[in-house]
Order: C-alpha cells, then structure tokens, then sequence
C-alpha cells in the first residue's frame, strides 16, 4: 500500500495536503516535499537519473554513476571502501552501543588492509604530503592530478631512491604546475614544503630528464593575472601590463630575464599609468623579487619602449 502511495504521489506530483503543484526533490535527504506548505510527501525518494543508452557491457559500465569517480591523489585510487567515523547506518540512524565496539574494530582492520605493504605506505604519506601543499598554495584539482601522476611515475622508475619524499614531491608539485599552465615560482612551492628551494630545483631537473618531460619555459603574461588580483589592481591595470609585455616580447626584451620580474615591472609602470599607482616594495613582495630587480627591468623597458611616466 505504500508503495503505491509513493508511485502515485510521483505521478501525479500534487500536494495531498494543499493541492499545490510546487513540489521540491531533495536528493540529498532523499525527500519529495511541498513548497508552500511543508508537507514531505516521501522520505525514501530515489534520483533516477537520465536513461543513458548502452549497446554493450563495456559501455554501460563507463555510463554507470555508481561510486566516486577515480582519482590519482589517493594511493588506491578512490577504489577501496572507507568506513565513516560517524557512528550511524545508511538510513542515517544511530547504531546501538552493543554494535559499536565492533564497528570500531572493522574501521581499524579497514585502515589497516588500505595500506598494506611499504610501497602503499609510501604513496599514502606522499600523496597526503602533495594535498596538504596544493591546498597550501591553493591549486585546483588538474593541477593536483597531474601532480600524481608525476610522481607515480617517478616510483615507477625508482627515481625516489636515495631523495627524500618531500623533495619529489615538491618537484611533481612544481612540474605539474608548468604543465597545467598555472606557474608558480620555486620559492613559493618551497614556502608550502619542509625542503629548500635549491633541492627542489635540483630533483625537479633530475626528473624531467629522466621522465622526459616536455615543459615549455613560463612567460611573464602567465603571472600578470595572479599579481595584479594580490595587489588589488584594476583590469585595467592588468589588460595594460599585458600590452607592455607583448612589446617587450615582441622587441625581444623578455629573453634571458627572469619571468616575474619582468611581469612585475611592467605592472609597475602600468599602475602609474593607470594612476593606481604601487610601489616597488609592494610589487616585490608579491612577485618575489627584489626592489632593485624592479628598478633594472623597469628602466629597460621604458627605455626602449619609449614609455614615458611622471614618477
């Protein structure tokens, strides 16, 4: 009978208290209830999702939405089952006390059985290492995978060998980034590790050559955007540093100079332009750099760009 309450409540889709139509699914309590007055119309609600046509087994088990998806910044890849801490079943009651010690003992077994050999313990506490850093520099979730995938490759090879753990991570963490085209300097990847910006430097060379890795140097352009939000600018501000750089490119200013302190200068020049003007102290300390390496590139390019500014 109260399945074909809850068959005819879907079909119909009206209120059976106010006659209302409003009726809202809330996938997440898994309850159909109504709009304007309240009423929950079913407390076991199912989404059902979209029909996805499959011609053969291989197919429909691609389309299934079954389980968390993969991912590479987990030593099993998301594929293991994780028993919640919470202390309630999957109807979202309290389990009995009498339960309760033996579901402690199966989270511990179940923690155990996750990482059962020094190679998976390893993976673990790398991979933990790696989010903690991405989550500490604020990268997004591309930047993170890529990031796994560099350093399982890099125990593939047995290039962990004779290094610390933190150094390949920090150097997978930094390659990935030039990767995914959000560039980060090595001193802020060494800010968010334990380990010195000149050990990363050194195993992040090591790696690429024997990876192989094929990364394109950085360009200014690819900071502009990141300083400029740190320094509060305009766009603007932004969209003029951009053409001064592209001149500079385009004069063959940029080569053989550092990227971020050629970026740094040309958002200098174009916050006085702009009259929003910063310092050198200010533009340093987001970029990294020095005030006299401002001053240098600063004075090139206005040099031979013809810029002309009233300091």
């Amino acid at each position: 009978m109260a399945s074909k309450e809850k068959h005819e409540i879907e079909e119909v889709e009206v209120c059976t208290e106010c006659g209302s139509s409003h009726l809202v699914r809330d996938y997440e309590r898994g309850e159909l209830l109504c709009e304007d007055c309240g009423l929950v119309l079913d407390d076991h609600f199912i989404d059902q999702g979209p029909e996805w046509r499959a011609f053969d087994v291989e197919q429909g088990e691609k389309r299934a939405r079954t389980g968390a998806p993969m991912t590479l910044t987990i030593h099993d890849k998301g594929l293991s089952t994780e028993i919640s801490w919470k202390n309630k079943d999957s109807y979202g009651k309290s389990i009995p006390t009498r339960n309760r010690a033996q579901l402690y003992r199966l989270r511990k077994w179940q923690r155990r059985i996750r990482v059962s050999n020094a190679t998976e313990r390893n993976l673990a506490f790398a991979l933990s290492e790696l989010d903690r850093m991405a989550s500490s520099m604020g990268l997004p979730r591309n930047v993170r995978e890529a990031a796994a995938m560099i350093y399982r490759k890099a125990v593939n090879k047995n290039l962990i060998r004779g290094r610390s753990i933190e150094d390949v991570v920090a150097a997978s963490l930094y390659a990935a980034c030039r990767q995914c085209g959000v560039p980060r300097t090595l001193d802020e990847v060494a800010a968010s590790s334990r380990v010195g910006r000149k050990e990363i430097g050194r195993t992040y060379r090591f790696m690429t050559r024997e990876l192989k890795l094929k990364l394109l140097p950085t360009k200014p352009q690819d900071y502009v955007q990141r300083f400029c939000s740190e320094l509060k600018l305009s766009g603007e501000v932004q969209s003029k540093a951009a053409d001064i750089l592209k001149d500079a490119s385009d004069k063959e200013l940029t080569s053989g100079r550092g990227p971020t302190g050629v970026a740094a200068a040309a958002i200098y020049i174009s916050s006085i332009l702009c009259n929003e003007r910063r310092t050198q102290r200010e533009v340093a300390d987001v970029a990294g750099v020095t005030e006299v390496t401002i001053r240098n590139r600063y004075k090139e390019l206005t040099d031979k760009l013809g810029i002309d500014i009233q300091l």
